[in-house]
């Protein structure tokens, strides 16, 4: 029920309560939701959403209970709420997906929302031998991830669990207006492509407050079919990745503006930050700041360390037939950095890095590695070998920069003991192609 309060004229102001009366609420258990795991529930929740909708939309209520689905499709102004006590577990059988293989879908949909302290468990539990770059995996007939809209707006997901998704976890295409606050994601750590966020060519968005471990990359945008994604925020993250923890890329054929990744938290992970440019787009005013950040320790793991990186920036084209991209106005300021292995920012010869600021960067060195022997992450398909894979990489040096026009470092600081020093003695900043470098405040010096 909608009351309205217009003030007499006059007075500016106009407020509306919204308060919702028993029909604004739509239980799954009162459409025959078992809640029992064995029996199938798609149905009642995909009625209880169709209702909803049709009502002019509300909540759809899931109690506390173990709710088994297939593929249900949210309508526009449509909240679907897990209680806490709830699970919401992900069928197994493709049959369950006629035409998504995702649990929760929904399609040019408007104002909807996924909330609620209740838990979404996919089907990748298992180990699929995940490893850096490299992956022996061998890949199940069926796979399925959990969410997935497209060409959706005002989108709101907030404090559900996820749990063992067996792809991309989140996925939001073409979407605008996107929220995603207080989120737990924990995939298996090596089951290869479980993804947790993922903005693809998107507008809009907000990440904040989330904690995830992933199998593949944490939070990653990306662009399709040549639309851009930007205007994108995330905030006060934890994250964990075997592959990438923050990424841009690889699949760029859009461009990617304005985007800003600040006090996060990243560690065990492959590659810390990563910039992945393959398809042509161009990356611009993008920027990570007070960001803590610790690598992976292989412990021994074959071709782990050789693609390892806190920090990789690269442009390449994936085919031969690919455009150039660019990079430019990329910001990196107060990061503190953990790791045995150097960081690499390289551009091309006919498509350098333009205006890059290192500001208020710590390394602190940690396990060091010889890099004598190391290869940049390639991080996707390409087709195109030999494109940088190795001049730069195994430059000695903690932070290494190449092909760069307009490079600013304004506080590098290198943390090594004498001993390791001793045994890699690498500058703090290593420079090759690099026009109008101004350069101050950097340990020990270059």
């Amino acid at each position: 029920m909608r009351y309205h309060l217009i003030f007499p004229p006059g007075i500016m102001m106009c407020l509306v309560f919204c308060l919702p009366a028993a029909g604004d609420v739509f239980d799954v258990r009162n459409y025959g939701a078992a809640g029992d795991k064995t029996t199938m529930d798609t149905r009642a929740f995909q009625a209880a959403i169709d209702d909803c909708a049709k009502a002019g939309g509300g909540i759809v209520r899931v109690p506390q209970g173990d709710y088994l689905s297939g593929t249900i499709r949210l309508r526009s102004h449509v909240t679907l709420q897990l209680d806490e006590g709830a699970t919401l577990w992900q069928s197994r059988r493709p049959d369950d997906y006629p035409d998504s293989r995702n649990l929760v879908v929904a399609e040019r949909a408007e104002h909807i929302a996924l909330v609620g302290s209740g838990v979404i468990h996919g089907i990748g539990e298992g180990d699929l031998g995940r490893r850096a770059d490299k992956s022996d995996a061998q890949m199940p007939e069926f796979r399925a991830g959990i969410v997935r809209f497209e060409e959706c707006k005002d989108v709101t997901i907030r404090n559900v669990h996820f749990q063992f998704s067996d792809t991309w976890t989140l996925t939001f295409r073409f979407c605008e207006n996107v929220v995603v606050e207080d989120v737990t994601i924990r995939n298996h750590y090596f089951h290869t492509n479980s993804d947790g966020i993922d903005p693809v060519s998107c507008k809009g968005v907000r990440i904040a407050r989330c904690d995830i471990v992933a199998g593949d990359d944490c939070i990653v945008c990306k662009t399709a079919d040549g639309r851009p994604c930007e205007d994108v925020r995330v905030s006060d993250c934890r994250l964990g990745s075997i592959a990438t923890a923050v990424k841009l890329g690889t699949e760029s054929s859009g461009d990617f503006r304005d985007i800003e990744f600040t006090n996060c938290t990243i560690s065990n992970s492959t590659v810390g930050i990563g910039l992945f440019l393959k398809d042509g787009g161009t990356m611009e005013r993008i920027k990570f700041a007070k960001i803590q950040l610790e690598n992976y320790t292989p412990r021994g793991e074959a071709n782990v360390e050789h693609t390892m990186f806190p920090l990789f920036v690269d442009i390449e084209q994936r085919h031969e037939d690919s455009k150039v991209g660019r990079i430019r106005d990329l910001t990196l300021e107060d990061l503190v950095i953990t790791s045995g292995f150097g960081a690499l920012v390289q551009g091309m010869p006919e498509s350098p890095i333009e205006n890059l600021t290192v500001k208020n960067v710590v390394f602190n060195v940690h396990e060091p590695q010889d890099c004598s022997q190391r290869r940049k992450h390639i991080g996707g398909r390409r087709t195109l070998r030999n494109q940088r894979d190795t001049e730069y990489a195994r430059l000695p040096g903690w932070f290494v920069v190449a092909h760069v026009d307009g490079l600013t470092v304004d506080g590098l600081r290198v943390n090594i003991s004498a001993e390791d020093r001793a045994k890699f003695p690498g500058p703090a900043l290593t420079m090759r192609e690099v026009v109008r470098p101004d350069v101050r405040n950097v340990s020990p010096e270059p």
